[in-house]
């Protein structure tokens, strides 16, 4: 059951998952295939054990059958026996700096270095300490596991949604409630969310009161200042007060996945007699400790529509050090406005979202009263914003203290005939600026992952001669974003990879077919 990846539901069957422990004879009856028909270990093992699931559909009602066999890998590159136990979970390797430096040029720089400790201890580890918890399993509570509710089926919300080890989530859903039974319904108490502490399996974790917030009938938020207690519901008149509205977690953990802190943030309301339903919100997010938090654009993976994460550089890179990231942490191109005014759209920008193609504007109205020089410089910045970020976020979910998740950007210049010839001194201006964004489907086949491999800005810019007085002319002013997907073939149009034109040795791949 441990190996079973189809078994997603906690405590409930999953359809068509015949390793689903779960799963009842009847439940089984009504399956149309196995989705996981074989359950096996680490696939390198020279030989192991593995489970065969199938489905009888013969017999009346159908059935479920499973067949235990000894499985032997061809390969001659497999694995015997798995008896390096630190093999079996990840370390966080340390990283050079230079106060360590030397120490580990002594410990590595040599032409060979023993990679097993000097104290081997032959005692299997103890099962908390190599416990952790790893993406995607359920977070586990004293008395099942933390639960996000969700819509399921219709928008009426289901309590039987764990959460996720590192799944961000957001989900809204309808309760039904009412003023004689909200001191009762479960789902409208603060203590229903964090009553039950979180097994770190080392240790509990008690989910603290992070922040209240109270919403009025009419919508508006108010702030609670030093609200870290329980307010239960209470029936006033014909209203109902301190319900829950919104659930907010935020789970902070280490690098080797164990959960160390946990809150909650609420945001309570109050129902009227007439109410036969409410709308709740929650959320959770997850910190590394020791990071900064940031907005996450996927995990790992960008997600189509979310902003393209950027930052600048440390002093000093590419030696290891944190990114400075930018104010907001995006990528952003000029946003056209109603005026389409150059001049007056300095300020104004929209994110660049991941996937998404875009193209904006605006028009400059140029006279002879203007300078060439100081009127460039205000168009740069209308283009490329005040501060233009030098790196992009090779993934979703980058950290800043990660520094080779991080693509620089490329600046490419071109420039173009001048616009008018009518006189003598001339200077360039920029016209366009456009960004390529290239991706790549990273990862497994089953789950492919988006990550930026290359990024590269084009300015464009054309000769700007003086205008004799009294003479203007307009000219258009774009900006652009193209994300391109290099992990396909190419289209019609584009440039293809180059190709190699080798012949291998008929007896290359000999004795393997």
């Amino acid at each position: 059951a441990r190996l079973c990846v189809c078994d997603l539901l906690v405590a409930q069957c999953d359809v068509n998952c015949c390793c689903d422990a779960d799963c009842s004879p009847q439940e089984f009856s009504l399956f149309t295939a196995c989705s996981v028909p074989l359950v096996r270990g680490d696939s390198h093992l020279c030989r192991q054990k593995a489970a065969v699931y199938s489905l009888d559909v013969e017999a009346n009602p159908p059935e479920r059958t499973l067949q235990l066999i000894d499985q032997v890998n061809p390969s001659i590159f497999c694995i015997h026996a798995t008896n390096y136990k630190q093999a079996l979970y990840l370390r966080s390797p340390e990283m050079p700096t230079p106060e360590n430096f030397d120490d580990l040029l002594n410990e590595f720089g040599s032409s060979a270095f023993s990679a097993e400790p000097e104290n081997v201890d032959t005692d299997p580890p103890d099962a908390n300490e190599t416990q952790r918890y790893e993406y995607g399993l359920p977070i586990q509570t004293q008395d099942a596991f933390l639960r996000l509710p969700s819509p399921v089926v219709s928008s009426w919300c289901s309590d039987a949604n764990p959460a996720g080890f590192l799944v961000n989530q957001a989900t809204k859903c309808i309760r039904s409630v009412s003023v004689e039974r909200c001191e009762s319904i479960q789902a409208l108490n603060m203590q229903f969310y964090i009553n039950s502490s979180i097994l770190a399996f080392v240790f509990q974790v008690n989910i603290s009161v992070q922040s209240i917030a109270v919403q009025s009938l009419e919508g508006t938020r108010t702030a609670l200042k030093g609200a870290d207690g329980l307010r239960l519901p209470l029936v006033l008149d014909d209203l109902c007060l301190n319900v829950v509205l919104g659930v907010s977690y935020h789970i902070t953990y280490t690098d080797t996945g164990e959960i160390i802190e946990a809150a909650a943030a609420f945001v309570l309301g109050a129902i009227t007699k007439e109410t036969l339903s409410v709308q709740q919100s929650f959320q959770i997010s997850f910190t590394q400790v020791d990071t900064k938090p940031a907005p996450l654009s996927g995990n790992p993976g960008y997600v189509v529509g979310l902003p393209v994460r950027a930052g600048f550089g440390p002093r000093g890179y590419p030696f290891p050090a944190e990114f400075l990231t930018s104010r907001h942490s995006q990528l952003s191109i000029l946003q056209s406005t109603p005026s389409q005014d150059c001049l007056a759209a300095q300020a104004a920008r929209a994110p660049v979202l991941f996937g998404h193609n875009m193209i904006s504007g605006c028009k400059l109205r140029i006279t002879a009263a203007m300078k060439c020089q100081p009127l460039a410089q205000t168009l740069l910045d209308v283009l490329k914003g005040q501060s233009f970020p030098e790196y992009v976020a090779s993934f979703g979910n980058s950290q800043a203290q990660d520094v080779l998740d991080w693509v620089p950007i490329t600046h490419l210049h071109i420039s173009e005939q001048g616009i008018s010839n009518t006189l003598q001194s001339s200077c360039q201006i920029p016209v366009s600026f456009g960004i390529e964004v290239k991706w790549t489907k990273y990862g497994t086949l089953v789950n492919p992952q988006a990550r930026i491999v290359n990024v590269t800005a084009t300015l464009t810019t054309t000769t700007l001669q003086q205008l004799p007085s009294g003479r203007e002319r307009t000219i258009p002013i774009t900006s652009s974003v193209v994300f391109t997907d290099i992990s396909s073939p190419a289209e019609p149009g584009y440039k293809a990879w180059p190709t190699i034109n080798i012949k291998l040795p008929y007896d290359f791949f000999y004795p393997f077919v």
